[in-house]
Order: C-alpha cells, then sequence, then structure tokens
C-alpha cells in the first residue's frame, strides 16, 4: 500500500454538517420557558435514557445515553420532555432542502448530520469555508437553530473538524494539516473508534495517532482484522470514501427498554409481536425486502446478547418474521436474569430505498435506546 499523503491525492471539498443539540434545540426554540435552562429529551422514568441534551444540561455532565436517573443526579434541576420524532423530522427536511440548494450530492447520517461535497457547488463557490457559513446561516433563517460544520478534504477530517468550535462554529483541516492532526489526536477520539477498540489499542501501546501510524498493515490487520486497514489509512490522514448520496442501507430496527424488567416468556413475546410488526409495517412502507432477523436482548445487570438468522431468500410475510422471532426468543428461557430491553431489527435488505441503516422511533409509553 502506498504511502502517498493525502496532500498530493487530488482534492476534494468535504462539508460534515451537524445540528447543535438537535431535539433538546428544538423543544428549546418551540417552548420559550425552555431557553437557558437544562432540557433533555428523554423519559424521566426509572428506566428512562437521555436521547439528546441541551449545552446547559451538558455542562453538569448529561450526554446522551445516559440513564435518566444518572442524568438527575447530576442535575437535579433538569427538565425532561418527551420525544416529538414528526417534528425533528419536518426540521431535517427543511435542513436537507437548504443542502439541496447548495449541492445533489448529500449523504444523510441521521436526521441532525449530513456529509455534503461541495467540489462543485450549484453556486460555484470556491470556498467550502464560505459556503459552510452561507450553510449554516441558511439553517438558522429558515430554522431557528444553530449548526456547526467541518470542512475538509475528506469524510473522515470532515467529521472530526465539526466538533472542534461547537456550539455554532465551524472548523476547517487543510490537506497540509490533515496528517499532523490526526497523529496529534488520542485515538480513543477518532470517530469510529469506540470505547472497546480504543482499549485494546492502549493495551497494544497505542495511544495517538502518531502511535497508530507507527505500526505496520500486517500488524494492523493481525489484531483489528479487516478495520487494520482502515486504521492504517486514516493514521496517514487518507480517506478515499465518496460521498454517497444513496446509501445502501444496512438495518431497520425498533427496541424498547421496559418499566419494569421482564422474566417469563409471554410477556416478552408479546412485546417481541409488537416490534416484530413495527418492523415489518416500515419496510413493507420502504419497499424493503430483508433476509435476516436479528433479536437484541439487553438482561437487568446491563448485558447484552444478540441472536439472529439469515435466510436464503427474502421474508416473505409478517408472520414468518415474527415466527423466526420467537424461535430466537424460545431458547432464552428459563432466564435468572430479568430482560430490560428487547430490541428486532431486519438486515440483509434490498428493495426501492435502501439507503443506509435506520432506527425507529418509540411507541407508547415504553422508551426507546435510539
Amino acid at each position: 500500500m502506498s504511502d502517498e499523503s493525502e496532500a498530493q491525492r487530488p482534492q476534494r471539498k468535504i462539508i460534515h454538517v451537524d445540528m447543535d443539540a438537535f431535539y433538546a434545540s428544538v423543544e428549546q426554540r418551540d417552548n420559550p420557558e425552555l431557553r437557558g435552562k437544562p432540557v433533555v429529551v428523554g423519559g424521566a422514568g426509572p428506566r428512562g435514557v437521555v436521547a439528546a441534551a441541551s449545552y446547559e444540561a451538558r455542562e453538569f455532565g448529561v450526554r446522551s445515553a445516559m440513564p435518566s436517573v444518572t442524568a438527575r443526579r447530576k442535575c437535579p434541576e433538569l427538565i425532561f420532555v418527551r420525544p416529538r420524532f414528526e417534528v425533528y423530522r419536518e426540521v431535517s427536511n427543511q435542513i436537507r432542502e437548504i443542502f439541496a440548494e447548495h449541492t445533489d450530492l448529500i449523504e444523510p447520517l441521521s436526521l441532525d448530520e449530513a456529509y455534503l461535497d461541495v467540489t462543485e457547488n450549484k453556486q460555484g463557490i470556491a470556498s467550502a469555508t464560505e459556503l459552510a457559513r452561507q450553510v449554516r446561516a441558511r439553517i438558522k433563517e429558515v430554522t431557528g437553530l444553530n449548526a456547526s460544520a467541518g470542512i475538509s478534504y475528506c469524510k473522515f477530517l470532515a467529521k472530526m473538524a465539526s466538533d472542534l468550535n461547537k456550539p455554532n462554529g465551524q472548523a476547517v483541516i487543510t490537506p497540509r494539516r490533515g496528517p499532523g492532526f490526526v497523529e496529534a489526536l488520542p485515538v480513543a477520539k477518532f470517530h469510529g473508534v469506540g470505547p472497546a477498540t480504543a482499549a485494546k489499542m492502549g493495551r497494544l501501546g497505542i495511544v495517538t495517532g502518531a502511535d497508530l501510524k507507527a505500526q505496520s498493515l500486517d500488524f494492523l490487520r493481525e489484531h483489528f482484522g479487516k478495520s487494520g486497514g482502515w486504521y492504517y489509512r486514516i493514521s496517514r490522514g487518507i480517506d478515499d470514501r465518496a460521498v454517497q448520496p444513496h446509501r445502501e442501507r444496512k438495518s431497520v430496527g425498533a427496541e424498547d427498554t421496559f418499566l419494569e424488567d421482564i422474566h417469563s416468556p409471554d410477556p416478552a413475546r408479546e412485546e417481541v409481536a409488537k416490534l416484530a410488526a413495527r418492523v415489518w409495517r416500515h419496510t413493507e412502507d420502504k419497499g424493503l425486502k430483508a433476509r435476516t432477523v436479528v433479536l437484541k436482548v439487553k438482561y437487568a445487570d446491563f448485558q447484552q446478547i444478540t441472536r439472529s438468522r439469515t435466510l436464503s431468500v427474502p421474508l416473505a410475510s409478517a408472520a414468518q418474521m415474527e415466527a423466526l422471532c420467537f424461535a430466537l426468543l424460545d431458547p432464552l428461557f428459563p432466564t435468572a436474569k430479568g430482560i430490560r430491553l428487547l430490541g428486532v431489527t431486519l438486515s440483509t435488505l434490498s428493495g426501492d430505498e435502501a439507503e443506509g441503516a435506520e432506527r425507529l422511533p418509540p411507541e407508547g409509553t415504553q422508551l426507546s435506546l435510539f
């Protein structure tokens, strides 16, 4: 593999736009009484989870995916707001229309962030930095919300740059600066390197990007498999991934956390049936077909397991999907531990709208770990 630096490669202009505390900011926008106060979107009950936290809440150490009881302990004045996904989707659509005013090369990652390739843009603006400013100003004008942006020559560094001057700011990582920026960055802060991988790298003496760059390709492949090639490239500031307006959808799933643990098979079957029905309806609405069913179980002690079944042909009916879910669930009983969360996912997708993974929002009184 060539050690050719990114500065020597054909350059693209990539912008990563990330809305600031999106769900919480929408709630503060729509309810003036919440402005300037610590707000979280999520469930306030004993099994609630923080889906999003305002910057006022983050000052107390409150973060998304944190149990609500922990968040309230950190900030007793915390205000909990139930999610309104239909509103968030509407705002997200407004934001994507703004992106489309500038480029057709848009890769949405979620409701609140996306990559834009503006190498050739509709306004003919030569400076990606100026174009990012215009996009952010337009978002503020239309939605009243703040966005941050990262500008660079590749997706990895654009993503990293968007976090540098949050909230309501932007940063640029140039081709000349890119390799040095990566070398100085702790690997734990690399986008796509989770806590378990960072800990494994630490045990191997890899703490910074420079440490990662010092490893051979064979060494990284030996310890990290296919991901080793990716780590080898990004440690050198190289990321050739294109912005993909129509990404292949990887999965569609739904999961719920329960107010009380489930200990017996009948209520577990009832909950799995509800989740399966929701996911099946969504795939039908989107014209998707799936061959793989995945069951996710999280126990009361937070141990998490998954079970899956892949067919040679796509699932034919909701009843067939439900039966497969039960076949994965039933062997888990009897269980000595209560179940706090169940999830159902369809993957190995094909069809009319196969473009990226999707997690469905919660229904009823149960709380989703988004």
